[in-house]
């Protein structure tokens, strides 16, 4: 599942299920009044399979769009400027448009609460570490999900585990 605390609380869950027709027609019921959106990804397992692609990709969005904003920022640029025009530009994202990681920018979004809240820094090393364990056994190159995870670890270890996976910005900042 996907979609965390503000999801869960609003109804609109996204389920990646795996398993058979019959057992996803079961739980479809249950499922609908906690999401919107529903997928059957396959057999057993790839419901998970999907889950940690989509925090691999997650990851890799949130690292990318927080080293932008940094980067805008340290030259001057009003982080909520920058954030609307990237938003409104090929650089579009769900970060920028929903959970922005520099403070201020998105009034509800963790950044703006102290990166207290969310989805920790910690459970995205365990999903990226996920993805990349997947990788290996599977023989599917990864370099940017391999990246992310370098990335979360080296925040984690620096005392970041409990917030918010946003608060990774704070590691791409100008001190």
């Amino acid at each position: 599942m996907s979609g965390g605390t503000g999801g869960a609380i609003a109804g609109t869950l996204t389920f990646m299920v795996g398993g058979t027709t019959a057992q996803l027609e079961r739980a479809q019921p249950y499922l609908e009044k906690m999401g919107a959106n529903i997928f059957h990804a396959g057999a057993v397992g790839a419901g998970q399979t999907a889950k940690i692609c989509n925090n691999m990709l997650l990851g890799i969005l949130m690292v990318g769009t927080s080293e932008a904003i940094a980067l805008g920022v340290a030259n001057g640029l009003d982080p909520k400027v920058l954030s609307e025009i990237m938003r409104r530009s090929s650089g579009g994202n769900w970060a920028l448009e929903k959970y922005n990681p520099f403070p201020g920018v998105h009034e509800n979004a963790p950044a703006s609460k102290g990166y207290a809240g969310g989805f920790g820094t910690d459970l995205m090393l365990k999903d990226l570490g996920l993805a990349q364990d997947n990788a290996i056994a599977t023989k599917a190159s990864t370099p940017l999900g391999g990246m992310a995870r370098a990335i979360y670890a080296a925040h984690s270890i620096a005392g970041h585990g409990g917030q918010d996976f946003s608060s990774i910005i704070k590691m791409l900042q100008k001190p």
